[in-house]
């Protein structure tokens, strides 16, 4: 899930930048001094924006991939623990930590 909302986040920032390229293009002549002045806020503006929007994907991916999963791995334990289970080497091996700890 990390994995996914960084390549998310990656995909927009860099599509922010290339627009923001094409967009100021009339500052081209003055990047030396622009980078050279400002260079640290600018830096740390795309750091934060970059960490805010992680931030954004990570908590819409929590949101709806991982909707109710709790409930689901409660039944499932369930089912496992009353040997009407899925899967009978699942059984075995719940009840071999069970038994082990």
């Amino acid at each position: 899930m990390i994995a996914n909302a960084l390549l998310a986040t990656t995909a927009i920032f860099l599509g922010i930048g290339f627009w923001l390229m094409g967009e100021c293009q009339f500052l081209i002549p003055y990047k030396r001094i622009l980078f050279g002045v400002y260079g640290g806020p600018i830096a740390l503006f795309a750091t934060a924006l970059f960490l805010n929007i992680f931030a954004a994907f990570y908590c819409v991916f929590r949101k709806f991939f991982l909707k109710d999963t709790g409930r689901k791995l409660a039944h499932l334990e369930k089912q496992l623990r009353m040997g009407d289970s899925l899967s009978e080497e699942l059984t075995a091996r719940l009840k071999e930590e069970t038994n082990g700890s």
